[in-house]
């Protein structure tokens, strides 16, 4: 028993020893050190705090200024709210819509007939056309087309101001833009002015390059002037029956 049990130490020590010089001939031994201090965690340095340096005091006392304000109050630099400037105030009164005059195809027609009769008598050296009035014209966008010929043939091709000029000379500075050929501002108070409403025909003769001389014709007008008439203007030709017509040679003198 105590024979086995020496060469059992024995062989192990062998073993060992082997083992030993191995590792010493792969070199696992410093290998193993090596990767054993690689995992080993480093402690980071702690940083540094620096102490706060306390801060100055604040000096209350009044700044130094220079003998030309010191006698003077220092300056405010609070804002102040402006207050919004009041809109003007205009002259146009707005129109109901609830009461709106909405014109029959009858006196739609009528008025229609009469302005284009009208517009024969007049002078050809001055171009002209007829414009029925619709809701959109009188009350509702205030805009008013114009015939995209009559604009492209006789009208500035840039946007301009040009004048409208009613039976009684008065005149109303209005804004043409060329590209949408049509009458934008001013228009409305035009409108507004004479009192104009769905239904009502317009002759519009270019007196000049840019300004207009306006007719306007009155469904309601118009007939309650063939009653009056009578048989007294029977005979009359349309240019007789027109009041304050422009003639060519008015535009001469």
């Amino acid at each position: 028993m105590g024979v086995s049990e020496v060469s059992y130490e024995e062989s192990r020590r062998k073993r060992l020893e082997e083992n030993k010089k191995r590792m010493e001939e792969l070199n696992l031994h410093k290998l193993s050190e090596s990767l054993r201090t690689a995992a080993s965690p480093k402690s980071s340095p702690v940083k540094k705090v620096k102490p706060r340096t306390p801060r100055s005091p604040v000096d209350l006392s009044a700044v130094r200024r220079s003998s030309r304000f010191a006698d003077k109050p220092s300056p405010n630099y609070k804002e102040v709210p402006i207050e919004p400037l009041e809109r003007p105030k205009r002259s146009y009164q707005r129109r109901d819509l609830l009461n709106r005059v909405y014109a029959s195809d009858e006196a739609r027609v009528y008025a229609v007939e009469r302005a284009e009769e009208l517009q024969s008598g007049l002078e050809t050296d001055f171009p002209s056309f007829v414009k029925p009035m619709l809701q959109s014209h009188v009350t509702g966008g205030f805009w008013l087309g114009l015939p995209v010929h009559f604009c492209k043939m006789h009208l500035p091709k840039h946007d301009e101001m040009i004048s409208l000029v009613d039976e009684d000379g008065n005149e109303s500075p209005v804004k043409y833009l060329a590209e949408k050929t049509g009458l934008s501002g001013g228009w409305r108070g035009f409108a507004i002015d004479h009192e104009l409403v769905d239904g009502d025909a317009l002759v519009f003769q270019l007196i000049k390059p840019t300004k207009f001389q306006v007719y306007i014709i009155k469904p309601d007008q118009s007939k309650d002037g063939d009653e009056d008439d009578g048989d007294e203007d029977s005979d009359a030709s349309p240019l007789d029956m027109s009041a304050k017509r422009i003639r060519k040679k008015d535009f001469h003198n």
